[in-house]
Formats: structure tokens, sequence, C-alpha cells
């Protein structure tokens, strides 16, 4: 039986990734709310030609790692989820080699959960991310006001927690791309130049009063910070950069961006444990 002893063993033949020109990225985390299922319609919208790809709330990265832009920056207010970026980026074949004496067991699932990352190396703090995503229900990722971790072990039958092509093709995708972990006014104001793609993909508004599962840091995303968000993005548009973002399909939503293009989408979420009640919703993406 495995103990989080484990992720301190020595490995005497390290991994050297291969980066297989056949292997396309995508993204190495579940996600909730992740775009993967969306892309076909967000392709639609992506301009022939752009300068730099700038992905303020980047999550699990879906349309970052299916574009695989030559210059980006991605950024997330999810400490833990930025860490596991750079080291995915700088040192995949290390976090590989710890991943691999990770199994999934019970005992072993909730002294890691129990883990600080304050009290761990960067790699161990990365590991630890990934390893709890592939393994807890539903791989949601929440904190609670004390910024703790709390999502309970998953029921899987074998999963993988170690999936190294992936992480391998994220790596290369990652290689020319900066990380930042910040507010996304700042990164954008920092950042963002015309001719730019931004992608906006923040914290939905909610939609019910159960939709707050989405809350993936200790801070809330509220209704005067969806205002302030969408002044911004009309900022964007007038520095001369194509803007995408995505949002809930709700009345709020819809009349504070009247004014814009609006797209109705269909998607699939995954949330609840009782799967006839994982239904079909609407959201929008705004141009």
């Amino acid at each position: 039986m495995p103990t989080v002893a484990a992720q301190f063993v020595t490995v005497t033949q390290p991994y050297k990734p291969l980066f297989k020109k056949s292997i396309s990225a995508s993204p190495f985390l579940k996600w909730v709310g992740g775009k993967s299922q969306l892309l076909n319609e967000l392709q639609k919208y992506i301009p022939q030609s752009y300068n730099k790809y700038i992905e303020p709330f980047v999550g699990g990265g879906a349309l970052f790692f299916n574009l695989s832009p030559e210059t980006a920056i991605i950024n997330d207010s999810n400490e833990e989820l930025i860490n596991a970026y750079k080291i995915v980026r700088d040192d995949v074949g290390g976090l590989i080699e710890l991943l691999r004496t990770y199994d999934y067991e019970k005992d072993f699932y909730y002294q890691m959960r129990a883990k600080s990352p304050q009290g761990l190396s960067k790699m161990e703090r990365a590991a630890r991310l990934i390893y709890l995503n592939k393994t807890c229900f539903n791989g949601l990722y929440r904190v609670n006001k004390k910024n703790e971790f709390n999502v309970p072990m998953g029921r899987y039958s074998n999963p993988t927690i170690c999936d190294e092509d992936k992480l391998t093709a994220a790596s290369k995708a990652l290689q020319n791309t900066i990380i930042e972990c910040a507010d996304y006014k700042e990164v954008l104001t920092k950042y963002a130049s015309r001719g730019d793609l931004v992608y906006i993909d923040p914290p939905y508004h909610p939609i019910s009063n159960y939709s707050d599962f989405k809350r993936y840091t200790k801070e809330f995303f509220y209704q005067g910070d969806q205002v302030i968000l969408r002044d911004f993005i009309r900022e964007l548009k007038a520095k001369g950069c194509f803007v995408i973002a995505s949002n809930s399909y709700c009345d709020f939503i819809l009349d504070l961006y009247k004014d814009f293009d609006i797209k109705v989408v269909n998607a699939k979420r995954y949330i609840n444990k009782i799967a006839e009640r994982r239904n079909n919703v609407n959201e929008v993406i705004i141009l």
C-alpha cells in the first residue's frame, strides 16, 4: 500500500520527454466549465491572423491547447493551477517521474488532500494537484474560505493519474508561453495590444442557488465583478483587440452584453452526482 512518503522516491533514470509531432495538445486536467466540447463553436470566431493569444482565466486551457499559439500569455488566480502549468512547461520529465509513484487508494488520497501546499516543493504541489484532479469526485476543484481543498474521493475503476503523452504534448505547447498568476485586469493592462486575440472565460454568473460549484479559489466573482469585466472588454475592443468571451445564458448576462454580438450554444455539464440530472445547458459566446 503506497504512502504519501512515496513522493520522495529517488529516480535513478530520469524520464526524458520526446515531443512527438503526431500528438496534439489538450488539457492535462479535468476542469469544471472546460470548453473542450465547445471548441467547434469557438473556432468559428477565431480570426485568420492575430498577434499574441491572451487568456486571463485559463482554467483547463482547452482553447489555448487547441490553438497552440506561437506566442501566448495565460493567467489564472488559482495559485496551484498556475504552479502546475509552470512545472509542466519547465520540468515535465520530473513531474512524470513523481506521478508514476502515486496510486489510486483511499488512505493515500485523503493524506494527499490534507497536505498543505505551502509545505511542499513546487514539483510536489503540481503533482498533488494533478493527482487530486484525476482521483477526486468529477475532477471538481473546490476550496473552502480557508483555501483548503475539500472534494471527496471519486469512484473510478482505474483512473489514469499520469498521462505521459498528454503531459508531454502540453509541455511542448507551453514552451513559448508567459504564465502569470494575477488579477485579470493587471494582466490585460500589461500585455494586451492591438491585433491580439483575447479569450475571456470568467467564473460564470450563477443561474441557480447551487451554481457556485465553479468557484475554485477562495474568492467569489460577484455581479458587480461581471459589470467591471464587461467594461474592461469594451476597453479591449477600443484598443483594437479581437475579443471572445463566454458566460451563462441568463437575463443578467444577456442584458449586460446587449450591445455585443451574442451567440447561444449548448453544452452538457457533468457535476451532478446523479447522472440523470446532468442536463444540457445553454451558454453564450460574446463577440
